[in-house]
């Protein structure tokens, strides 16, 4: 069995440990997101969480996998062999009691995420589909990884992830060194590194059974009237949408004092927790009001701008609004202008036509185009011949 590298001996992150933790403690806060570059102990403290949790199973789900492959399905050799329509568990049944990690979680079809955050947050596989109507237990710790650069999750799914953590690569010399010395130390001799580490792992596990224990208590730790009001104090602040948010907070509350082993919930555990459920909700909320900022609220409500004629070529310029036809002269000697013959293509028709390049809005931009190709429609129609 490959050795793993100890959680109590990661250096430089404490968020990331204490978010692990948390979701370990009460699995109903939905799992940990973890946001950062590569390198900075993402996939190493999955693992670590695992072992801790031994003995616990830790499965990676593989972004080809398909829905079948994750929750489950019919049992093909069973149904060609004997006729008999059976189950075969998917990833979902694997995790079972331990950690599911998905690396890359933003780039797994929605559906397939979907699927992952409602299992994690309420414990129970179903499966309807291919003729079977199954369901089986499926509580785990679900660690997703992701890089902003390469997208984002949709709004929805984000806010179903209990925990977010934002990982940044060590900057002070003295805390890299000691990070690289104590890997290459794991590297070159694992039993020696984690024989050192045993105690803390095991005081470390000890007091996870323990906060374990107690929040699986309903009647233990319960909230009180200060705690709710500073949970609703802290997300009316952020902003956030709906009451996810303060129950995710209180629930995370809750792990974090019965990891303290404390008598009671207390505002600063409230303190402690907020950033760990805010920081991606807050940042969806900032990107949907910049979003609401810079698009109108209805097309219907914005009056569409009336294009510059100096913008648009001679031919494009609408027509001028036929005026009343002029009184007949009563001269008979004096002759009227030719008619122009409208079955004919306008001179200019087919000739390129000079453009001037002006900065432009883009509500301006959008009426200009509607008028250029309500023109062309328009010669069209007036020149016969032209392809319609």
């Amino acid at each position: 069995m490959t050795p793993t590298f100890p959680l109590s001996a990661i250096q430089g992150q404490p968020q990331l440990v204490q978010a692990l933790l948390l979701a370990a403690i009460e699995p109903a806060l939905g799992g940990v997101l973890i946001q950062g570059p590569r390198g900075t102990a993402k996939s190493t403290a999955a693992r670590a969480l695992a072992d801790l949790l031994v003995p616990a199973p830790f499965v990676t789900l593989p972004l080809g996998a398909s829905i079948e492959h994750v929750v489950g399905s019919i049992d093909l050799s069973k149904a060609l062999s004997g006729n008999e329509v059976a189950f075969a568990p998917g990833l979902l049944a694997k995790a079972h009691g331990g950690v599911l990690y998905v690396d890359e979680i933003n780039l797994l079809p929605d559906s397939i995420v979907d699927v992952l955050l409602d299992v994690a947050a309420s414990g129970v596989n179903r499966v309807e589909r291919d003729g079977i109507s199954h369901d089986h237990a499926a509580r785990f710790v679900l660690i997703g990884t992701m890089n902003p650069e390469e997208g984002m999750l949709r709004p929805q799914l984000l806010d179903r992830l209990g925990l977010c953590v934002q990982l940044a690569n060590a900057q002070d010399p003295a805390l890299r060194s000691a990070i690289v010395k104590a890997r290459l130390r794991f590297d070159l001799d694992p039993a020696g590194f984690l024989v050192a580490h045993a105690t803390q792992q095991k005081r470390m596990a000890e007091r996870l059974q323990q906060a374990r224990a107690r929040c699986a208590e309903a009647a233990d730790l319960p909230w009180s009237d200060a705690v709710h009001d500073e949970v609703a104090r802290q997300c009316i602040e952020a902003s956030v949408d709906g009451l996810r948010a303060d129950l995710v907070m209180l629930r995370a509350a809750r792990a974090l004092a019965a990891w303290e082993d404390c008598e009671a919930i207390e505002s600063r555990h409230v303190a402690e927790v907020a950033p760990l459920v805010l920081l991606h909700r807050e940042n969806q909320m900032a990107g949907d009001a910049a979003q609401r900022q810079n698009q109108p609220s209805s097309t219907a409500s914005v009056p569409a701008a009336e294009p510059s004629p100096e913008l648009m070529p001679e031919s494009y310029q609408a027509a001028p609004a036929p005026s009343a036809p002029p009184e007949q002269s009563t001269n008979p000697g004096q002759s009227s202008p030719p008619a122009r013959n409208l079955e004919q293509p306008p001179s200019d028709w087919g000739k390129p036509q000079s453009m001037t390049s002006v900065p432009i809005a883009a509500l301006q931009a959008d009426a200009l185009a509607q008028a250029a190709m309500e023109a062309l429609a328009a010669k069209k129609a007036r020149a016969p011949g032209l392809p319609r």
